[in-house]
């Protein structure tokens, strides 16, 4: 074999053999989120039933790659991304020991966990906003950590050093529900309602000029802690 083909084998047998048993990797760690979702729904329902029953929890299977929890009135979707990642040289990640012994371990899957109001699908409001509130990274020996927003952020420098198992991924779990909970629905500005056509009115007033979501100008793990 000549050196382009010798490269072309090793590339196969290194990255790209690391990336198919990474997503398979993935498929069962997110397999392990929807039973934990599952199990977190029987506990806090056990104890609402007698309470509230509007106030049970509900998970819903929307295929292999996405779940849908429903807690009051949000609804959070825990979706696996069906690709693997590498990060950007210019991430801080990179600077830690972990990354610069072992580059194929820069490589990444990717559960995204979204926050949206539970009535923007009651109620089939397509223009309402959504919220990616953390990104779950694990790579190929199962080191994780997470980017989000406030309580639900892990600090990068972290990586290598803790495995995504069952108490690891209750406790993201348990974080994004009290997360939603406390991140509340905010009044709209006065004047992005303040004009409405006829057609608008007549077709539905939810649907209209505004999109409804708890925040507009949303900014992704930069905005400060009363956000």
């Amino acid at each position: 074999m000549n050196e382009k083909e010798q490269k072309i084998l090793e590339t196969l047998k290194t990255k790209s053999l690391t990336k198919q048993n990474l997503f398979a990797l993935m498929q069962t760690i997110f397999e392990r989120f929807r039973e934990i979702l599952d199990e977190r729904v029987k506990l806090f329902n056990n104890q609402l039933i007698n309470i509230d029953k509007r106030l049970l929890l509900e998970v819903k299977d929307r295929g292999m790659f996405e779940i849908q929890l429903k807690i009051a009135g949000d609804i959070l979707i825990f979706q696996m991304h069906t690709n693997v990642f590498q990060f950007d040289r210019s991430h801080n990640v990179w600077q830690t020991s972990y990354l610069k012994n072992s580059e194929l371990a820069s490589y990444i899957g990717m559960i995204n966990i979204f926050n949206f109001l539970a009535d923007s699908f009651a109620y089939n409001r397509m223009e309402d906003l959504g919220y990616l509130i953390a990104r779950v990274f694990v790579n190929k020996d199962k080191h994780f950590f997470v980017e989000g927003k406030r309580q639900l952020g892990m600090v990068y420098n972290n990586f290598g050093e803790r495995l995504v198992d069952d108490n690891a991924i209750r406790e993201i779990i348990d974080t994004a529900i009290l997360y939603s909970l406390e991140f509340d629905l905010l009044v709209p500005k006065y004047d992005d309602m303040k004009i409405i056509s006829v057609t608008q009115i007549q077709q539905n007033l939810e649907n209209a000029k505004l999109k409804t979501g708890k925040r507009l100008g949303f900014q992704f793990n930069t905005d400060d802690t009363n956000s």
